[in-house]
């Protein structure tokens, strides 16, 4: 297969995939992947894979082709494409929660500047960067990282990657427990798409609707987070994008288990959980048990609850998310006092403690921790940051 012939077939591929094809579409492009003579066109077609992999949580095969494109790359001796193939290698990493090993492919993009193609993707790499180190709860780091992919978004005019940008900074937020500002910027990542985003990918909307139902939800605005959930949910199954089902069906449990409605609740965690496991969202899943166990705290079923615990805090100390195992600790300490188990109960409380002071979630001006309930907060510009 020629160049010209090549360039036709990973077209049809993307026209295919538009119309929501996605089967038919892969099936040219691995075509394509076997027949091609023309290692550029390979190059390209391994990165429509890699996306289409990505956006159906198909994690382990998006890694797999970004191996192979790294090959391809170096075969080329072009350090744009080398940059790109190490870019795909990150992402994939993220999506599969190794960490470690996604900051380490993004600083070695960092160190690879090639030309105008390099600097342009610089942005994105910041952003997974930031987004691996929020998944290892490294809240500093993280945010410079999302600051940097932003001032990158606003100097080359890059709307889809400041709305992405936006996205994550809403779970930031979320994270450290403003939630004010957890709201304000996936809004401001819908007033995105609703401005520029007439040919961009329905994901885009979807994913700004579900950060801001998270949002919604953290405070106390049930209606409003079922509402944009719903309209979350509804594009990621018209597009079969898995990942983002599961997203939804944790956040609609939450929801149910904010109104106490436990029954109801406990079968939406439970979709989420399997998606989870088939996707390798082992972020995702800790999550999920998390609200479990507060299903089962308000059930008053506390040895299940624990059982929760056990499950959830192996994955996240696997993961290294300090976050997550912080908030272990605190519900393993409610429970020990419930029971009266004193020994128990001091060992989490200094464990949680350890957590605080590992994440520095101190505020460098009243000293108080951060984190612990909503409060605005307000970033310096080295990142740090502190009550306001």
């Amino acid at each position: 297969m020629g160049q010209d012939q090549t360039k036709q077939q990973i077209e049809k591929g993307l026209h295919l995939y538009q119309s929501n094809q996605t089967e038919k579409a892969l099936r040219v492009w691995m075509r394509v992947l076997e027949k091609s003579a023309d290692p550029a066109g390979r190059f390209r077609v391994l990165g429509c894979l890699i996306t289409a992999h990505a956006e159906m949580g198909r994690y382990k095969d998006m890694l797999k082709f970004a191996v192979v494109q790294i090959d391809t790359a170096r075969e080329l001796e072009d350090p744009d494409f080398l940059t790109e193939s190490y870019l795909n290698l990150a992402r994939s990493n993220e999506k599969l929660c190794e960490f470690q090993k996604t900051i380490s492919y993004c600083k070695t993009c960092l160190n690879m500047q090639g030309t105008t193609v390099s600097m342009q993707l610089n942005g994105q790499v910041s952003l997974s960067m930031g987004n691996a180190f929020l998944g290892l709860s490294i809240f500093q780091k993280a945010l410079e990282c999302f600051e940097k992919a932003l001032r990158y978004a606003h100097n080359n005019d890059d709307k889809m990657l400041e709305c992405r940008v936006c996205c994550s900074l809403g779970n930031f937020y979320t994270q450290i427990k403003d939630y004010e500002k957890a709201l304000f910027f996936p809004c401001k990542a819908a007033e995105l798409v609703n401005d520029y985003g007439k040919g961009w990918s329905l994901k885009y909307r979807a994913m700004s609707q579900y950060h801001m139902a998270v949002a919604y939800r953290k405070l106390g605005r049930l209606a409003d987070a079922m509402d944009c959930c719903e309209e979350s949910m509804k594009i990621a199954l018209q597009h079969g994008d898995r990942p983002l089902q599961a997203l939804c069906l944790l956040c609609f449990a939450d929801i149910h288990r904010s109104r106490r409605d436990v029954q109801t609740a406990f079968p939406r965690y439970d979709s989420s959980m399997s998606i989870m496991t088939e996707i390798g969202n082992r972020l995702g899943l800790v999550q999920v048990l998390l609200g479990v166990t507060k299903c089962w705290m308000i059930q008053k079923e506390l040895d299940k609850a624990l059982e929760s615990i056990e499950k959830a805090q192996e994955l996240a100390e696997g993961l290294g998310n300090k976050l997550g195992l912080l908030k272990l600790h605190c519900l393993c300490e409610r429970i020990y006092r419930t029971k009266e188990q004193q020994q128990e109960l001091r060992d989490h409380v200094v464990k949680f403690h350890e957590c605080v002071e590992e994440m520095e979630l101190y505020c460098g001006m009243c000293g108080e921790s951060i984190g612990e309930k909503n409060n605005q907060l307000q970033a310096l510009p080295c990142s740090h940051f502190f009550h306001l």
